[in-house]
C-alpha cells in the first residue's frame, strides 16, 4: 500500500505545525486552530504579548509567538519567497509598458 505524503502535516517548530486536515494547511500552533498569521497581525499592530497570550486564552504561549516571529524572520532573510515573484513581476510590467528596461 502506498502511504500519500501530501497530507502529512508539517512540523514548522516546535509550536508550529501546518497540517492540510487543518485550516487547510496554513501554520497553526500546535493542537490549536489558531493560525500563525493571525497572531503575527497582532504583533505587528503593537499589541502587547501578554495580550496576545491572554486573548487566545494560554493556547499560544510566549515561547510560541517568539517562535513565529523568528520563523517569519527567516522568511524575509532567506528572500526565497520573494525572489521567484520579483521577475514575474518585472516581465509583467515590462509586457504593460511600465517598466524600465
Amino acid at each position: 500500500m502506498k502511504v500519500s505524503r501530501k497530507h502529512q502535516p508539517v512540523t514548522l517548530g516546535a509550536y508550529i505545525v501546518a497540517d492540510p486536515k487543518v485550516c487547510h494547511g496554513k501554520p497553526t500552533f500546535k493542537g490549536t486552530r489558531v493560525m500563525v498569521f493571525q497572531v503575527l497581525e497582532q504583533v505587528a499592530s503593537g499589541t502587547p504579548w501578554e495580550r496576545i497570550v491572554w486573548s487566545w486564552r494560554g493556547k499560544v504561549p510566549m515561547e510560541a509567538i517568539t517562535e513565529a516571529v523568528k520563523l517569519a524572520s527567516r522568511l524575509f532573510q532567506e528572500g526565497e519567497v520573494f525572489q521567484a515573484h520579483a521577475g514575474h513581476r518585472r516581465e509583467h510590467l515590462r509586457d504593460r509598458g511600465l517598466a524600465a528596461a
